[in-house]
Order: structure tokens, then C-alpha cells, then sequence
């Protein structure tokens, strides 16, 4: 293993946690009782799941080309790179669509019936999940020269730090912007809710054209 190949996986490392920093702005600009704990919770598992979905890509290629060769495994493997980053937009469109029509419904209401939003665990599992699927097509790319049976896990720990340090400082500057609000939680749905949408438009853009 050379520093080339270290600094193209932590340069990759990077690339993915451009998703799950998008989303942390979000879990940190709409939960509005965020603390210091749940700030770290986001990030441990957007860290985790981005790291888990390329090492179950890897191994996933790697049955297959044991089973059926190595040709035939690549292939299965871009086939589902395909399907995963349609699942992944698939998810963020149900979930942003909904935050962004909950906004602009709240925006018809009065003040006093606006609702914050509250965190919860399982939502932040979901994102987690969404943000991290697509990255299950990364696990078809380490399998094809850059990892080995033998550093594919060094390899997914420093994209899990990359994605956990960068989604850290996503929370952390959502909660900025939604203390800047000023409780408009109506403004802060129709935010997040349109992050998530351009993103789950991103994921797709960027599988059929790499940028």
C-alpha cells in the first residue's frame, strides 16, 4: 500500500461525506432541542454507515466473483451500484418532500401551532441509512485496484473519521443557523427539507456523471 493510494482513499473519504454533511446541517438546523451528546450521536453513526456500506459493497463483489468470476461479479457489482443510488434518492425524496411540505403547510399556521421538531434516534438511523446506501457502489471501486482483502479495513476507517469529523461540524453549524432563525421552525423545515432534495438529485447526477 503506497501514500498514493492513502491519500486517494482519504481524498475519497472526503467525497463521501459530502452527503452526510449535508444531512447533519439539516439534523442540526431542525432539531431544535440538539445538545452536545446528540451532536456526537449524528456523527457516530453517519461516521459508521458510511464506512459499513463500501466494506459491504467489497465483500459482496468479492462473493460474487468467487461463485460465479471475476467478470460476472464486476458486473453484478455496477448493477448494483445502480440499484442502491435509486434507493438512496427514493429515500431522501419520501423524507425531504415531506419536511418541505410540513414547512410550507406551517407556514399557513398560526405561531403558536407551529410544532419543533424534536430529535429522534430512529430518524437519524434512517438518514444514516440514506446518506450511506450509495456508498455500497464505492465498495465495487476499492474492490477493482485501490483495497485488498488486506487494507480494505484500514481503508474504511479513514473514510468513517473523514465522515465523522466533517458531519460533526455539520450539526454544529445547522444549530448556528437555527439559533440565527430564531425558532421560525417553518423556515427551518422548508431548509432542510430542500437540502435533502437537492442532494437525493446529486446522488443521482453524480453516478451517471462522475464529477
Amino acid at each position: 500500500m503506497t501514500a498514493e493510494i492513502l491519500i486517494q482513499i482519504f481524498l475519497l473519504g472526503i467525497a463521501l461525506s459530502m452527503d452526510a454533511f449535508a444531512v447533519s446541517i439539516t439534523d442540526g438546523l431542525t432539531y431544535v432541542d440538539i445538545n452536545k451528546r446528540r451532536c456526537f450521536f449524528i456523527a457516530i453513526v453517519f461516521g459508521v454507515m458510511q464506512a459499513l456500506m463500501p466494506l459491504v459493497g467489497y465483500w459482496l463483489v468479492e462473493l460474487v466473483q468467487t461463485i460465479v468470476g471475476a467478470a460476472s461479479g464486476e458486473q453484478a457489482g455496477n448493477i448494483m451500484a445502480t440499484v442502491v443510488t435509486w434507493i438512496a434518492f427514493a429515500l431522501l425524496v419520501f423524507i425531504g418532500g415531506k419536511m418541505l411540505i410540513e414547512g410550507i403547510r406551517d407556514t399557513k399556521k398560526p405561531a403558536e401551532e407551529r410544532e419543533a421538531k424534536k430529535f429522534s434516534v430512529k430518524e437519524v438511523l434512517f438518514f444514516g441509512v440514506a446518506t450511506a446506501i450509495d456508498a455500497l457502489g464505492t465498495g465495487v471501486a476499492l474492490h477493482s485496484g485501490l483495497s485488498n482483502n488486506g487494507t480494505i479495513f484500514l481503508h474504511v476507517t479513514i473514510i468513517m473519521v473523514c465522515t465523522f469529523l466533517i458531519s460533526l461540524a455539520g450539526v454544529f453549524l445547522g444549530n448556528k443557523i437555527e439559533k440565527l432563525l430564531k425558532g421560525k421552525y417553518e423556515i427551518t423545515a422548508i431548509i432542510g427539507g430542500s437540502i435533502l432534495l437537492i442532494l437525493a438529485v446529486w446522488i443521482v447526477l453524480d453516478h451517471y456523471i462522475p464529477f
